[in-house]
């Protein structure tokens, strides 16, 4: 069983070779436009975790009519695999590539952040290409660490945190997230966390899109152990190929140590936030997760 466990691992990843091969070969605007192909033909004819996709859809726009809804799931797996296509484009990007694909409203509350010393938690969502917004916020020369969890496949997981790097992103591992989180933002470093699938029965249970969602405790845990400031960012894609990233600054001064009622309104603060852009982009989110699982 292993070993048939190994050999599918790495057709997957020779797979994964030949595409990326190819999205280096083309420019990014052929990339793009294959990857609206790509995604129409998932969600069409592969279907691929369409129930679950129309299913969130329509719990969380029950005013929209199933014509729009479908539009939207479409558009979905199209920027979805937009996102992939860029991020296999990191071993060819130069850093004016990068820094020429963005433009940022808020950038102040960054630098205000940095100018604290005490680090910043920055948290986003699985929302437009949160993968290169990262990398422009490093390639600007924000100090930018990822939490990140292991991938199955040992070959891509490789791959994926080597592009990170590649970046100037920095990785710090899920299992040793505690430590090596707090130890991030006292050399006032940033550590961004996406913190917007469920939680399991350990997560603190916070409204959206008006039902109880479980989400994970260690974003707010953090800002409220080590007093950091908490930034909420996410990136819009535009028609013309451009994007712009959009932060902003949650303060929490009021609130003193960690208890589970300031843990719970730091996560749904930032939760209320991420909800409002989802609205004002639902294409942008990535609707094939079971968020609801858990109910309180």
């Amino acid at each position: 069983m292993k070993d048939f466990k190994e050999i599918r691992h790495r057709i997957e990843y020779v797979f994964l070779m030949g595409i990326l091969l190819w999205v280096w070969m083309v420019s990014l605007k052929t990339a793009l436009l294959a990857a609206d192909i790509l995604g129409f033909f998932v969600f069409s004819v592969l279907r691929i975790r369409r129930l679950v996709v129309m299913d969130n859809l329509k719990q969380a726009f029950p005013e929209k009519s199933q014509k729009e809804l479908l539009g939207i799931a479409r558009r979905t797996y199209q920027n979805f695999a937009k996102m992939i296509f860029e991020y296999m484009r990191f071993p060819i990007m130069k850093r004016e590539d990068v820094l020429s694909l963005f433009s940022v409203k808020g950038i102040e509350h960054i630098d205000w952040a940095l100018k604290q010393g005490k680090g910043g938690v920055l948290i986003a969502g699985h929302y437009g290409n949160w993968e290169l917004m990262g990398a422009y916020l490093a390639q600007l020369g924000y100090p930018t660490y990822f939490l990140v969890g292991e991938q199955h496949n040992k070959l891509v997981d490789h791959m994926m945190n080597h592009y990170r790097i590649i970046m100037g992103i920095r990785i710090i591992h899920m299992g040793v997230a505690v430590r090596g989180v707090i130890k991030a933002l006292r050399h006032n470093e940033f550590v961004a966390l996406l913190s917007d699938q469920n939680g399991g029965p350990e997560g603190v249970f916070v409204d959206f899109f008006g039902r109880p969602a479980s989400t994970p405790q260690g974003p707010a845990i953090f800002a409220l152990k080590t007093g950091a400031p908490v930034l909420f960012s996410y990136p819009v894609r535009f028609p013309h190929g451009k994007q712009r990233i959009y932060c902003e600054c949650l303060h929490f001064d009021h609130l003193h140590g960690v208890s589970p009622e300031n843990v719970h309104e730091v996560t749904q603060a930032y939760t209320r936030l991420l909800e409002k852009a989802i609205r004002a982009h639902p294409d942008h989110w990535f609707w094939m997760h079971r968020r609801w699982k858990f109910s309180p």
